[in-house]
């Protein structure tokens, strides 16, 4: 029988009636509750864990059996269609870990399942390892005289022994175009072959030690300290810039891998996976990926084969977390600080909280890997919840960088650089090196407005400016997306004193090639970089150790090795300091120590000039004068005092409706349901008040203990009666306070 249709038999309508054959079922819907359904007697009860296909409101949905016979069932109850599984789909810890996500988040449980399961997986079919699909000879070669390419992919077949890998015939720039016409030709043929069974996991490592950097002493001490623990011991391996802490983590994840357990790496960006991948290969000769930019059957394969134990070391970014393991022995967090481990939709989730809890479960270890430690980490680590393991000195004798302010007011400044930047970047352009300026600021400008009549372009549905970009000319709102044309002239007043306000990326880029004509360069950010390929061509072109400009936002700042960086320049370091977000000087001094970090990691002596209109602001100068780990002291016992996380656990619920009144109404509602055990601020606007025609209020909600912040919080998932133009959510834990 075909799990893609309905069943042979029929069920009768009062089937839930006559046999007490009933399941309950977790449906990928937006609703607290779970429904039940009738087994025709033709099928089997299916195990809980299992997929079951079922009619609800006119759709066939793909759900997860949660109960069977439950003593409350009820007795109406429409039949499922098919099982598709004959076993728990998850395995019992990721089944449990579920459950946890659903009461922890508030989240339905049902979207739950449909979060942890890949794509492909919520589909009605069934699980299994897709084969490896090869190309193969299947004729003598025959009127390819005009035809070069395709004669040059039969000889490469030729070559290969006859049959090659789709992959393969990729890397040789071949694509599936010359394949067909091969194929039309009845000269090459499509056949599957099936993957070969699990080998263990200590006898598919292939180690290679032949260009194994020796440990200073502070990593031998580290990786002692590592080796020591046994069962659950969460370590933060607070380590600054260029201190050798992946070395650390290959150490450690060899002993592991030698005793035949499975390994978790997560790292923040998908731009750092390849990097990742490769070191990880170089030295095991193995470790599988999986992040957002995989095809749906390539990520449910990467998810079979860690399920089944063929996958020894898995490096992914955020959703890798909820993957399931056959003997998982150690997580590790690289650059455990970083935002990009927060979910910032549907399941709203911190893929490094739950590494934590994954490893208290599994009674494993975890590594908490960062130059610039999350405030979260940092206060368990103080309170002894974690061990606080330092790596204070950079491997290879490479010293710090120097740190040295730039007062630019007064100053005039080109394309966003100050003439005392400009000429410290040609220094070192002279001597060889590579300079890198750090914006994080896409675009050309970040306003266009009108020099005649003061007219700025704003975003109509969010009314906030619209950022100017020359590649391609446009206006384009970096907050809901809405892009126009970029006019010549005022729309007011028809004159053509447009005038671009502030600096971009681009416009950075720009002045940087007309100071530096015989210099290469690069810019990278988002709009750059949309394509993994032309990131890496990138990437390869400065690891050459040309003389060079780097120009990018933070993805410059993330774990990225550049050894012939020797300055590196913050152009515009006072904005998070002086944010409404509580998190954002936080997320500042961590943005600008770890782009700091890019500098003097090699033989070159390194140098970072930061730009600022405010040498005299406290946070900057404690950072720059003192370190981080001071900057993070005293902000701490600001947050003490605040009463704001990581010393009080918070929520927040947003709500964002076309009528504001309706948006700032349901909160108010919420706000009342939620009781006095909690303290309750707002409704108040968003940071950011209109996004995309709709308004924005939030509440914040804090309590004494996590007990009675989910307590107040858990009748919300029963509300009804919201407006139906109204989208609200709830938030635990929540990174920021847009």
């Amino acid at each position: 029988m075909s799990p893609s249709t309905p069943p042979p038999c029929q069920a009768p309508a009062d089937a839930g009636r006559h046999a007490r054959r009933i399941v309950r079922v977790a449906l990928p819907v937006p609703l607290h509750r779970l429904f039940d359904y009738a087994v025709p007697e033709c099928l089997p009860l299916p195990v809980i864990g299992a997929r079951v296909t079922v009619p609800f409101a006119g759709r066939r949905l793909v759900g997860i059996c949660m109960a069977i016979n439950p003593p409350d069932a009820h007795h109406k109850v429409k039949h499922l269609d098919t099982i598709l599984d004959e076993e728990n789909i998850f395995g019992f810890e990721i089944f449990e870990l579920g459950k946890w996500l659903a009461e922890y988040y508030l989240h339905p449980l049902g979207e739950v399942w449909a979060t942890l399961l890949p794509a492909a997986a919520r589909k009605p079919q069934p699980l299994r390892i897709p084969g490896i699909d090869r190309w193969e000879i299947t004729g003598p070669a025959t009127n390819l005289g005009r035809s070069p390419r395709q004669r040059a992919l039969y000889e490469t077949l030729e070559q290969a022994g006859g049959s090659a890998t789709m992959e393969a015939l990729k890397a040789a720039g071949f694509n599936r175009t010359h394949l067909r016409a091969l194929a039309a030709k009845g000269l090459v043929g499509l056949q599957q072959q099936a993957v070969a069974p699990p080998r263990r996991l200590i006898e598919a490592m292939n180690l290679n030690t032949s260009e194994v950097p020796d440990l200073t002493p502070e990593q031998s001490r580290v990786l002692e300290t590592l080796e020591a623990q046994r069962g659950f011991a969460p370590a933060l391996l607070d380590g600054i810039t260029g201190s050798g802490k992946t070395e650390v983590y290959l150490r450690h994840i060899e002993t592991v891998r030698r005793s035949g357990r499975q390994v978790l790496v997560l790292v923040p960006e998908i731009a750092l996976t390849p990097q990742t991948l490769s070191r990880f290969r170089a030295r095991f000769g193995e470790a599988a990926v999986m992040h957002s930019n995989m095809t749906d059957r390539a990520r449910l394969t990467e998810w079979l084969r860690t399920k089944q134990g063929q996958n020894g070391i898995l490096i992914g970014t955020r959703s890798a977390v909820l993957t399931p393991f056959k003997d998982l022995g150690l997580i590790v967090v690289d650059e455990e600080h970083d935002a990009s481990f927060k979910q910032a939709d549907g399941l709203r989730y911190s893929a490094r909280d739950v590494a934590v809890k994954r490893a208290r479960d599994l009674d494993i270890p975890l590594i908490l890997g960062s130059a610039t430690p999350s405030f979260e980490s940092l206060h368990n680590a103080l309170r002894g919840r974690y061990r606080h393991l330092r790596l204070t000195r950079r491997a290879g004798g490479a010293e710090l960088p120097v740190l040295r302010l730039v007062d630019i007011r007064g100053q005039t400044l080109t394309g966003g650089l100050c003439e005392t930047l400009l000429a410290a970047i040609g220094k070192h352009l002279a001597a060889g090196g590579q300079a890198l300026v750090f914006l994080n600021r896409r675009g050309f400008a970040p306003s266009l407005m009108c020099g005649f009549c003061g007219w700025q372009a704003r975003c109509r549905g969010c009314e906030w400016p619209m950022t100017m970009h020359r590649q391609p000319p446009s206006l384009i709102c970096h907050h809901c997306g809405r892009r126009q044309t970029l006019t010549e002239r005022c729309p007011e007043c028809a004159h053509d004193a447009l005038i671009a306000v502030g600096t971009g990326t681009q416009r950075c880029e720009a002045t940087l090639r007309e100071r530096f004509p015989d210099t290469p360069v690069y810019r990278i950010d988002r709009d750059t970089t949309r394509s993994q390929k032309r990131l890496e061509a990138k990437l390869e072109a400065i690891g050459r150790g040309e003389p060079a400009i780097l120009v990018g936002t933070q993805m410059l700042a993330k774990g990225h090795h550049f050894p012939d960086v020797s300055l590196v320049a913050v152009i515009n370091a006072d904005g998070g300091f002086i944010s409404p977000d509580f998190r954002a000087p936080e997320r500042t001094a961590q943005l600008i120590t770890q782009v700091s970090g890019r500098a003097g990691r090699a033989e070159r002596k390194g140098v970072v000039y930061i730009q600022t209109y405010q040498p005299d602001n406290p946070l900057l100068t404690t950072l720059t004068e003192i370190g981080y780990g001071e900057f993070a002291r005293r902000e701490l016992e600001s947050r003490a005092t605040a009463e704001l996380p990581p010393f009080q656990p918070m929520a927040l619920v947003r709500a964002e409706s076309v009528n504001g009144d309706d948006a700032r109404g349901w909160l108010s509602v919420i706000a009342a349901a939620l009781g006095d055990t909690v303290e309750v601020f707002g409704p108040a606007p968003a940071i950011m008040p209109r996004v995309a025609d709709r308004i924005r209020y939030q509440l914040m909600v804090t309590a004494t203990s996590r007990g009675r912040l989910h307590q107040a919080l858990k009748p919300l998932g029963m509300l009804k009666d919201a407006p139906r133009n109204l989208r609200w959510s709830l938030d635990i834990d929540p990174y920021d306070t847009y």
